[in-house]
């Protein structure tokens, strides 16, 4: 096999790779193999044909899209491998010379990582926030406590007023015809939330339970929907209950309910301890962050569009799995919110583009910094992962993929390289 490297632009290199005669007649009897069981050859029982007869019968192109496929993969990863290269996505394939008995040549377009040229990264100047707790904060964290241990109690002697959780039925027209999503029954929906469409939370202000009302509404102009957009929409609501949220009082009693302190000053001196801890952690981990940042901002990278795109698409699929833990999905709640999808992704992409800079950034340090995951650090790593699922970590290791090892020895080398950054910076 030989290959010749063409640099296209600036992350995209041209692999002509050539692949010996035998080695690639080598891929059409493995077609062959694979196809053998459907030739059907007159005077051969079905499947039993020698591969001279099929190729006779049908033609030697009848194997060419397996021979091609096993040439071109094998023959594609040896060549990445032997000169080093870091794809970032699929490789466009062209066939350049597919001729019986001589040599197949194949063309593979691929983007690789892009080059990293770093700026300075030790001796960053970076100023740590100061940890102060206040009253307010204490007082505001009481609060949060306080809600959570909130009970929602039933009234049936008033009307809904701003803030009660109500449980309703409804149904959307427009002109008088229903429109998809447009209905449900016994949702539990929070007056004021803004979780509906403008208007529609402010117009159950004053029913009762049981009452009927028609809710008048106008689907904003960007709503994501194109048979909505800027439609008026009649809603038929039922009220079926109303619930006001009843907070109990901050005293002695609540203190000890909510904690293991008989007093509230007690269980005040505690918050105040916590929250010193959280705004140390937040603060330390801020800290890294900026120093991570500014040497990222000290770098030159150009990153292809296909690594942003991917990490998008991570992005995504977590914030749609953290939805389906509220009983949600993404499409949902672009429903819900009005919001497209090319809205959502715009939001995202500098983020996205920042978290692959920084990682980019991150690993070429490590490589000129010579930080490896030493053997200790994994072993010591993957108790910690067996800690956290409660399994042995000898059962653990069974089941590690080539891709899980990596990622664990990366996120080790990552975190050594942010201490790396931390310990040589000045703050």
């Amino acid at each position: 096999m030989s290959v010749k490297i063409e640099k296209v632009e600036k992350n995209q290199v041209k692999l002509e790779i050539e692949v010996d005669s035998k080695v690639f007649n080598e891929c059409m009897d493995r077609a062959f193999n694979k196809n053998k069981s459907r030739f059907n050859i007159p005077g051969f029982r079905k499947g039993k044909a020698p591969r001279n007869m099929v190729e006779r019968y049908y033609g030697e192109q009848v194997l060419y899209e397996d021979a091609i496929n096993f040439a071109c993969a094998d023959a594609y990863d040896n060549a990445i491998d032997e000169n080093d290269l870091h794809p970032v996505d699929r490789p466009e394939i062209d066939i350049v010379q597919l001729e019986s008995g001589k040599n197949f040549i194949f063309t593979a377009l691929v983007t690789v990582k892009p080059e990293v040229e770093l700026g300075e990264y030790k001796g960053l100047s970076v100023e740590k926030d100061e940890v102060v707790v206040t009253d307010d904060d204490v007082e505001n964290e009481l609060k949060r406590v306080q809600e959570r241990n909130s009970k929602l109690i039933s009234v049936e002697d008033r009307p809904v007023e701003n803030g009660d959780t109500v449980n309703i039925d409804f149904e959307g027209s427009i002109d008088g015809v229903p429109f998809q999503g447009g209905e449900a029954k016994g949702y539990t929906l929070v007056v004021g939330s803004g979780t509906f469409i403008p208007g529609f939370e402010d117009q159950l202000i004053g029913a009762n339970i049981n009452d009927e009302i028609d809710v008048n509404v106008t689907f904003p102009e960007d709503y994501h929907s194109e048979e909505l957009k800027g439609k008026p929409a009649v809603f038929k609501v039922k009220i079926n209950e109303i619930k006001v949220k009843q907070l109990p009082e901050i005293n002695d009693e609540f203190a000890s309910d909510v904690s293991e302190f008989e007093t509230l000053d007690e269980y005040k001196a505690d918050i105040r301890e916590k929250l010193t801890q959280q705004a140390q952690a937040e603060a330390d981990r801020k800290y890294e962050d900026d120093i991570v940042k500014l040497a990222v901002d000290n770098t030159t990278c150009d990153i292809p569009e296909v690594m942003i795109n991917r990490r998008l698409d991570d992005m995504l699929r977590q914030l749609d799995m953290q939805l389906r833990y509220q009983g949600m999905n993404l499409e949902g709640y672009l429903q819900m919110t009005g919001m497209e999808m090319d809205k959502v992704r715009a939001d995202y992409r500098e983020s996205a583009l920042e978290e692959v800079k920084t990682q980019l950034v991150l690993e070429k340090i490590a490589e000129v910094e010579n930080i490896i995951a030493s053997p200790e650090e994994y072993e010591a790593e993957l108790e910690e992962i067996a800690k956290r699922y409660n399994q042995p970590v000898e059962e653990m290791k069974k089941h590690l993929q080539d891709d899980d090892i990596e990622y664990i020895k990366s996120s080790i080398e990552r975190r050594n390289t942010i201490k790396l950054l931390v310990e040589n910076a000045k703050g």
